[in-house]
């Protein structure tokens, strides 16, 4: 015999429609009465402008463990080996020491680069520790860098109570731009750089759009939209010369036994011209 409740309970499952995760909802979602995007083919709140990718995001780091990349991402370092990465001189195997989940310099072994090429825009995480107890000063102290395409150097620095020339600490553009604040932790600690790189364009030969990149040091922005002039050499002026849209990512030896781990890369599809349209009118 049915009860009251059992009875009410059966009658609400045979009213409610039942839906999977991956049905679209029964009612259209957004508007095709509402105006068009200036220069655009969508309307404001267009229901049939495509939805964006879905991205598992990673686990945060903590001191004690790295955490690990989003869905999406190529991942370049998990703590395993340096399958990925090869010496920047002459292509062998990557010759760092890799132990515990960390890789580290061997001083004088000479950089690493990716064995695959990136670009030309993406976001790249790396994590670092400088040596502790710390030893040398000024650019002799903790030194390292990522250069983004093989060539363009995020400067890696102990820059906690370190002073060196301004263009040339944590997350500066080597020789060009310091960085707006310094938000280095202390020797021996874990540290972030989350680098968002727009790359150079080039046609006939000449420079069309510069190198943009935004740094964020240990979730502190230290380099906003900065529009490089060039390469960053040491004492000299960069300038740029003409390279592919894609290239390697390369992590610097300065003689110092830096430590490195979870670093991935995620490719970025910047707006079209078709999804930007007229953009802003300046001036009204």
């Amino acid at each position: 015999m049915k009860t009251p409740l059992l009875t009410s309970i059966a009658a609400l499952l045979l009213a409610v429609p039942a839906f999977s995760a991956d049905e679209k909802p029964q009612h259209p979602i957004g508007y095709q009465d509402t105006p068009i995007i200036p220069g655009t083919k969508w309307h404001v709140h267009d229901g049939l402008r495509p939805q964006p990718t879905v991205v598992t995001p990673g686990e945060p780091s903590t001191q004690e463990k790295a955490g690990t990349a989003p869905s999406d991402a190529t991942v370049l370092f998990d703590g395993t080996d340096l399958s990925k990465w090869k010496m920047d001189k002459d292509g062998s195997d990557a010759k760092w020491k890799v132990e515990n989940g960390i890789a580290e310099v061997v001083p004088k072994s000479g950089y690493i680069a990716t064995r695959d090429e990136f670009g030309p825009d993406f976001q790249l995480h790396v994590e670092f520790a400088t040596p502790n107890p710390p030893s040398g000063d000024s650019q002799g102290r903790g030194n390292s860098g990522v250069f983004l395409f093989g060539r363009y150097e995020i400067q890696v620095l102990d820059s906690y109570n370190n002073p060196t020339y301004a263009d040339g600490g944590a997350t500066a553009i080597y020789g060009y731009m310091p960085p707006q604040v310094n938000a280095s932790r202390p020797p021996g600690q874990w540290q972030t750089y989350d680098i968002i790189c727009e790359g150079p364009h080039f046609a006939d030969g000449k420079l069309t759009k510069p190198l943009v990149v935004t740094v964020l040091h240990n979730g502190v922005v230290t380099q906003n939209h900065t529009a490089l002039i060039g390469e960053t050499p040491h004492r000299q002026v960069g300038t740029y010369h003409v390279h592919p849209e894609k290239g390697p990512i390369k992590l610097q030896d300065h003689g110092n036994p830096m430590r490195f781990r979870n670093i991935w890369i995620r490719e970025l599809h910047m707006p079209t011209p078709e999804d930007i349209g007229d953009g802003p009118k300046i001036g009204q």
